[in-house]
């Protein structure tokens, strides 16, 4: 199976998992339901879900049900984009080529349908079958650590927030970009091994990895903000400069943010040398984020 096949068969096993966990649009009160479902299925790359997938069978042969597990990444991303976009936050009106969550369901079913998926994702969690209780607890940590404020994803939102209009520095990028999106990439390849049963030494080699990832997904997404148009990215373009953020081509420029790119690939493929052609679908993977152009 190429890698096109590959992650067309993984992306229509989460959103047929997803399908399965959120409650349909006419289940009562039909409105949150409704707005739940409108950002989680408009058409996302499912990039946690498929690296936390592909690190599980780096791991182990027996992934059956990983996608269960998988979900509750896409849960938490979907819930922390309909939060970013909206007026308090970043303020913006597109988001993966359609109209954002507030835009259509105004702003108080946005932060409710937000709030209702980051629940969601721990109740997944809780609820896994045939995962001991002692791997969903590992799962369960992991996800809430790489979400919170101390090194997690609302940690980097804050320094994101602060930062805005701030002299762009080295320290200041780290500090924001590791967290903001760094962490839940992170935790994906993290939970897909922690799912398959890691030892510590495979964990700590998949955690080097989630890690050049994450920072290489970062810089490109940077990149991404400058170079490409609105269509081709389905978010409103040209946002980082607008609003003086804090971002790599901004404290690096252009051409060293492409080569720090590179580097963090070459770094995440050195880090799985001794899975041999079990992580081939990570190295696929990691190279796919380094060339997407949207």
């Amino acid at each position: 199976m190429n890698l096109g096949d590959y992650i067309a068969f993984q992306q229509k096993r989460v959103d047929a998992a997803l399908g399965r966990w959120v409650p349909e649009e006419a289940q009562d009160p039909s409105l949150i339901h409704k707005a739940m479902r409108y950002s989680l299925f408009a058409g996302g790359k499912r990039v946690r879900p498929l690296l936390a997938i592909a690190a599980a069978e780096a791991v182990s042969e027996s992934t059956d049900s990983v996608e269960n597990a998988a979900c509750a990444l896409e849960l938490i991303h979907t819930y922390s984009l309909i939060h970013d976009d909206l007026p308090a936050l970043d303020n913006d009106d597109l988001r993966r080529g359609r109209p954002t969550c507030h835009k259509v369901f105004g702003d108080a079913m946005a932060i409710l349908a937000g709030d209702a998926l980051l629940t969601l994702a721990f109740e997944v969690l809780a609820k896994l079958h045939g995962v001991d209780a002692q791997r969903r607890i590992q799962l369960v940590a992991e996800l809430a650590t790489a979400s919170g404020t101390v090194g997690g994803m609302i940690g980097g939102q804050v320094n994101d927030i602060q930062g805005e209009g701030q002299p762009p520095t080295a320290a200041l990028l780290d500090s924001i970009h590791r967290a903001k999106t760094g962490a839940l990439l992170r935790a994906s390849v993290r939970m897909g091994a922690i799912y398959a049963g890691a030892g510590e030494a495979k964990l700590a080699a998949l955690t080097d990895f989630g890690e050049h990832v994450g920072l290489a997904f970062q810089i490109v997404d940077d990149v991404l903000d400058v170079e490409q148009s609105s269509e081709a990215l389905g978010k409103t373009a040209g946002k980082d400069a607008q609003q003086q953020k804090i971002t790599f081509p901004a404290v690096y420029g252009l051409e060293t943010s492409r080569a720090m790119a590179e580097q963090e690939r070459s770094a995440a493929h050195a880090a799985l040398a001794d899975f041999g052609e079990r992580a081939d679908r990570l190295k696929q993977l990691a190279d796919l984020i380094i060339q997407r152009t949207a």
